[in-house]
């Protein structure tokens, strides 16, 4: 199964989103295999948006990011990566399709409720940026059979 990081960010956890959002996840039939809330610093957010670090807007990141704790959570799923980004919406909640987390909770580019795994490969990264290996449960969730036709499972 495939695994993705959410970040609910401080915009969620202050409007009182947070349970919204989880519940949108284990809805869809996603598990969660982490979650904790936590408060970001400076250094783990620069690890995180080092892509962003030297863009103008960066500090703006920070102030938003560091407003609040947020809640972090490892969910999987086959595929998990593509449908949390499409249940997420596009990063501007004012383009992002109504009944997407964005499309439905945000109206800013920045203040957008929810972060998530773009690739596989960012999720591992990410993941392990958040998480230590003792906090990432993996279990079988006794109703998986009514999720998954059998050959659509993969280990």
């Amino acid at each position: 199964m495939e695994k993705s990081l959410i970040i609910i960010k401080p915009s969620g956890l202050q409007r009182g989103l947070a349970g919204n959002v989880i519940e949108r996840f284990q809805r869809k039939g996603l598990q969660i295999n982490g979650i904790k809330m936590m408060q970001l610093d400076e250094a783990i957010l620069r690890s995180h948006y080092a892509h962003l670090t030297d863009r103008p807007f960066f500090p703006l990141i920070l102030k938003s990011m560091m407003a609040s704790p947020v809640i972090v959570m490892v969910l999987s799923g086959e595929d998990a990566i593509s449908v949390i980004r499409d249940m997420t919406g596009a990063t501007n909640g004012r383009k992002a399709a109504p009944g997407t987390i964005r499309g439905d909770f945000s109206m800013s580019g920045q203040e957008n409720i929810i972060h998530a795994s773009d690739s596989a490969e960012s999720a591992v990264a990410e993941i392990a940026r958040f998480f230590k290996p003792d906090e990432i449960f993996d279990y079988k969730p006794a109703h998986i059979e009514y999720l998954y036709a059998d050959d659509e499972i993969t280990e």
